[in-house]
C-alpha cells in the first residue's frame, strides 16, 4: 500500500508551532495549491484553489516555525492521516491532514521577490 502526498504551494498563514509536555515540537500549517481549470468566456485563465492542512513534528516543525512564513512557496511531502472525534454537542467530526516528512522552501523569500 502507498500513502504519499506531494504538494507545492504557498503558505496561507504563518505556521503555528507549539511544544508538547514532553518537549516535542508540533507545527500546523495551511497550504494553498492552485490548479488551472481552463479559460473563462473572455479568454482569461481560471484557477481553482485548494487549501490543505499540514502537520509537522520534531525538527521539521522547528524548521517550519523558524524559516517559513505566510506567502512562501514550499514543497511538502508526507502522508494522509484522518482524525475523528466527537465535539461537545455529540457530533462526530473528522479532519484529514498531511503529516509532513519533508518541507522545503522554494524560490526567493516573498519580501526578496518584491524588491
Amino acid at each position: 500500500m502507498i500513502n504519499r502526498v506531494t504538494l507545492i504551494g504557498n503558505l496561507a498563514a504563518d505556521p503555528e508551532v507549539k511544544a508538547t509536555p514532553k518537549g516535542t515540537y508540533v507545527a500546523k500549517l495551511r497550504l494553498a495549491t492552485h490548479t488551472y481549470i481552463g479559460k473563462d468566456d473572455e479568454g482569461k485563465a481560471r484557477e481553482q484553489t485548494e487549501f490543505h492542512s499540514l502537520v509537522a513534528f520534531g525538527k521539521t516543525a522547528e524548521f517550519a516555525g523558524q524559516y517559513l512564513h505566510k506567502g512562501r512557496l514550499v514543497y511538502a511531502d508526507g502522508r494522509l492521516q484522518t482524525n475523528t472525534w466527537e465535539d461537545t454537542a455529540g457530533q462526530k467530526r473528522s479532519r484529514t491532514e498531511v503529516v509532513v516528512d519533508t518541507i522545503k522552501p522554494l524560490g526567493p523569500k516573498p519580501q526578496e521577490a518584491a524588491a
